[in-house]
């Protein structure tokens, strides 16, 4: 005697549009970007929670399996400084503008290098975080700005440094200043970040494609320190042949505006700053669009 199992049947659901279908509701829609100038910095606002804790990881991962950890951020600008003093103080007999020595390299590297770590960390955007971007959807930019944000704690460190220092010379020499110009610190820290991200995510984008790029950006980065007045101040070149080639860096106004707000010397050149704000701005407008279009396709090339 033969007996059989009972089949079990499921309703399966018809596919045909509009036919008996259930309504749906969906918590995150993810559509395709088809317009150009489509940078949805909404949903960047909305990864917020994200941003943050991609700040704590760079900032923590980097110094997980140091023996020094945070401190290497105030060895570095000691050591460079010495090394500043040393080459361009006592040998070439660089003047500093009245202001002393140790302050005017301090001041100039600290800014220099939140601007140089921004712009070699966000330039590897792509190739660095390939294998995130492969297995989980966020907003992109969301890698590149939390870069930016981690290394304003490096800042931060550097700068405290130099405000120690400010104040050992302001007890030494009997002076102080501090004046109106101080306000202008933060805007100009903001504009640092604004170029090196801008031009960042441009060279990560050409990146994907083009290797050469980030054999280049460490070369270009050199060779960017020697034409921006971290070592020398505008007024030692104004009678030379290439002063115009620092005058139209977008770095240079920026870093002698800071020299100004911090020991009220030289003067505050208010159309070289605006001449940056407008370049900061065109560089990051352009390096959002490139980078927008990119990531839609990069995986195909990383």
């Amino acid at each position: 005697m033969t007996t059989r199992s009972p089949i079990h049947t499921t309703n399966i659901p018809n596919s045909t549009p509009g036919i008996n279908q259930p309504d749906e509701d969906w918590d995150l829609i993810i559509r395709p970007k088809a317009a150009l100038l489509d940078l949805n910095l909404k949903e960047v606002w909305r990864y917020r929670d994200l941003l943050w804790l991609f700040v704590k990881r760079d900032f923590t991962a980097q110094y997980k399996q140091t023996i020094l950890g945070p401190l290497w951020h105030i060895i570095q600008p000691i050591f460079t400084t010495i090394v500043f003093l040393m080459v361009f103080g006592k040998i070439a007999n660089i003047p500093t503008d009245g202001i002393e020595p140790v302050l005017f390299y301090m001041s100039g590297i600290s800014i220099w290098n939140y601007f140089s770590a921004c712009l070699s960390a966000t330039s590897n955007t792509f190739v660095a975080n390939a294998g995130i971007f492969s297995k989980v959807y966020f907003p992109r930019l969301v890698i590149p700005l939390s870069t930016v944000m981690s290394n304003m704690v490096k800042f931060g460190i550097q700068f405290s440094l130099l405000l120690a220092a400010i104040a050992w010379y302001g007890f030494k020499n009997g002076h102080f200043y501090f004046g109106a110009g101080w306000l202008l610190i933060p805007l100009l820290v903001i504009m640092m970040a604004g170029l090196g991200l801008g031009i960042g995510i441009i060279i990560s984008s050409l990146t994907t494609k083009y290797r050469d790029f980030g054999v280049l950006i460490g070369f270009a980065i050199q060779l960017l320190m020697y034409a921006t007045p971290i070592a020398y101040p505008m007024s030692f070149i104004k009678q030379k042949s290439f002063v115009v080639f620092i005058e139209w860096n977008p770095l240079t106004p920026i870093l002698e505006a800071f020299r100004y707000a911090l020991f009220g010397t030289g003067t505050l050149n208010t159309v070289g700053l605006l001449y940056s704000g407008v370049f900061i701005a065109v560089v990051l407008f352009l390096g959002m669009v490139i980078f927008s279009k990119v990531e839609r396709t990069f995986m195909d090339t990383v």
